[in-house]
């Protein structure tokens, strides 16, 4: 049986519900689309930081940069920085956004020729690698902006390979004012008081006002509460607290003291000892949270550490700061699209703020959501084939983060020695098969051992060697060796070195004569 979605509507705004609206509005325009906005619940406000990735889906609407950049409060992103995450003061290490720069017919050690400089120079520090292989790290390590068009950064694309900070309310509510409206979204300012349920999912609202409310199809963006999925329709919610270790936040914004030294064009994620704290520079503040579980730690002695974190800046006040505690929930629901509603955002599942993967779901999500109605109706095969795909894009991102944890060799306190003894097993699409460890050991190992670091196990590569862990240690670098006695590896690496540090040199002088990501922001965007 075929179902009909002319009328949708979104219970919820937020930036996942004004989202949804927009894409909804810019692919099905003949569609009824209406919002249902609560006056009375506050919005949580998660997805500050965001990933290359969301280039796409405003591409796809047409929403340019400028568009939105001044009145979110916005900066440009290239790249994740995670301090302290290996061990403690054991300093920091980048994954700069975009495929790694490698020329072909340059390989003289076909899986990974970084490999074998460390394994003959083992004094090369872990930052050395992105500096090889990343040609925009000159400019992230400066603090500048660079769009590129003289090609002196092989293959980087500034539109491609950056990110944004932005204020995530704040974007909602541009989306909303500036592209849904005026393109015929319908608002209803209120709020959803019942819910009645039939044999196809959701039958009608019941609104605060006492008016009845019926749709096609409906899009639960009710953040963690999921008002339609979880509540009405009780899907289950499968926690993924076995990988993913943290499950609260101490949320608050923070003045600049000298702007133009901390608006930075990277996120910092710094560990601590009972979790890890995001610094995000807007444009006119910063925001940061501490990300912890309480298992460990209780939600006061946290927002203590937080604050001791925090005065490292010794100009800071602290005392004038408003700190916001938020309780996570981290998992999926088993089905993410269940008879007529489709939950987009934190009512769909969250993995947890490392890799600022808020919005990533929400945009990834809605472009299969919309792929799957493309037929103009919708059937169980779409639905099926939907809920496996989201679980897998899910489950991915969900097995990356988990790396973070997993090769980490902090001991310092319980929380990190809790971690160490985790065997991060997870559910995957088939529930029966659980993926051990082992598995996941065996499988980052081929993916980085099979090829260099480009496309999506780029990341792979850069948290991988950032935790020491390289894939191809002496022990294998001596086997090829020995298979290859006449060939001279050292002699040919130092050679290609050389190069190496050419290019890098070239692209240093380059970024030297960048301006500022503050200066750039300031005579392009916020002027």
């Amino acid at each position: 049986m075929s179902y009909k979605f002319d009328n949708i509507t979104i219970v919820g705004g937020g930036s996942s519900g004004w989202m949804t609206a927009s894409t909804f509005i810019k692919f099905f325009p003949n569609k009824n689309i209406t919002v249902i906005e609560s006056p009375d619940y506050p919005i949580v406000g998660v997805g500050e930081s965001t990933l290359g990735q969301i280039n796409v889906w405003k591409d796809l609407l047409g929403i340019e940069d400028k568009d939105f950049m001044r009145e979110t409060d916005a900066s440009y992103k290239l790249s994740i920085k995670f301090t302290n995450f290996y061990k403690k003061d054991s300093g920091a290490f980048h994954y700069p956004f975009g495929s790694p720069y490698y020329e072909n017919d340059s390989s003289i050690f076909p899986p990974n020729d970084w490999a074998l400089k460390k394994s003959y120079y083992p004094e090369t520090p872990i930052s050395d690698y992105t500096k090889t292989y990343f040609p925009a790290m000159p400019l992230i390590e400066g603090n500048k902006i660079n769009k590129n068009e003289s090609g002196i950064f092989k293959n980087f694309n500034f539109h491609r390979d950056s990110a944004y900070h932005f204020d995530a309310v704040k974007f909602g509510q541009w989306l909303k004012n500036n592209y849904c409206l005026p393109k015929g979204v319908n608002l209803i300012a209120d709020s959803v008081s019942e819910i009645k349920v039939n044999e196809d999912g959701i039958d009608y609202l019941i609104l605060k006002s006492g008016q009845i409310h019926k749709a096609d199809l409906y899009i639960d963006c009710t953040g963690w509460k999921s008002l339609l999925l979880g509540e009405s329709l009780k899907e289950e919610f499968i926690s993924y607290n076995n990988i993913l270790p943290n499950n609260r936040a101490w949320a608050t914004q923070v003045p600049y003291t000298d702007k133009e030294k901390e608006l930075e064009c990277y996120t910092n994620c710094t560990a601590l000892t009972n979790g890890w704290v995001w610094n995000i520079p807007l444009w006119s503040r910063i925001g940061t949270g501490y990300v912890y579980s309480d298992k460990f730690i209780s939600k006061e002695d946290a927002l203590l550490e937080f604050k001791n974190h925090l005065k490292c800046n010794p100009n800071r006040n602290i005392d004038e700061l408003k700190f916001k505690d938020i309780e996570m929930r981290i998992g999926i629901h088993k089905r993410t699209w269940v008879k007529n509603v489709v939950a987009i955002g934190l009512s769909a599942g969250f993995i947890e703020p490392l890799e600022s993967n808020g919005l990533f779901t929400v945009h990834e999500f809605l472009l299969s959501l919309i792929k799957s109605l493309q037929r103009d109706v919708f059937t169980q095969w779409d639905i099926d084939c939907y809920n496996a795909t989201v679980k897998e894009t899910f489950n991915s991102f969900a097995e990356f983060v988990s790396l973070h944890y997993a090769l980490s060799n902090r001991d310092d306190s319980e929380y990190w020695q809790d971690i160490n003894k985790k065997s991060f097993a997870i559910d995957m699409l088939n529930e029966k098969m659980k993926v051990s460890d082992a598995y996941l050991n065996l499988k980052y190992r081929k993916m980085i051992a099979a090829a260099h670091p480009t496309g999506d196990n780029a990341g792979i590569h850069c948290i991988a060697t950032g935790m020491n862990y390289n894939m191809l240690d002496k022990i294998d670098i001596l086997k090829i060796e020995l298979s290859n006695p006449m060939v001279n590896y050292k002699n040919i690496l130092d050679s290609h070195m050389e190069k190496w540090n050419i290019d890098y040199e070239k692209r240093l002088e380059e970024a030297e004569k960048s301006p500022t990501l503050f200066e750039y922001l300031r005579d392009n965007i916020h002027n």
